[in-house]
């Protein structure tokens, strides 16, 4: 397994999630690392945090059942990151 440092992970995440959820608008430099991706933040909703652990099944082997373990993950990109960092499996 390849590392990547988690500045590129974190870009990584953007221009994924930007892909993933057809943020047409958005480029990776208009998410910031601390910024809540729900609610006031970037906006995502319900729909769009299924699409995120999706991604993260997809891109990373990470596998997430629980919707409050889901919650937790998805806070921000920097969270996002640091938990990729610790449960990818590819």
């Amino acid at each position: 397994m390849e590392t990547i440092d988690k500045e590129q992970l974190k870009q990584q995440l953007k221009e994924q999630i930007i892909k993933f959820l057809n943020l047409a608008d958005k480029q990776p430099e208009d998410i910031k690392d601390d910024e809540p991706l729900f609610g006031d933040g970037l906006g995502l909703d319900s729909i769009d945090s299924i699409e995120l652990i999706v991604l993260l099944s997809r891109e990373y082997g990470i596998n997430i059942q629980d919707p409050k373990e889901g919650r937790k993950v998805l806070v921000d990109i920097n969270t996002m990151a640091d938990y990729i960092a610790q449960h990818r499996t590819k």
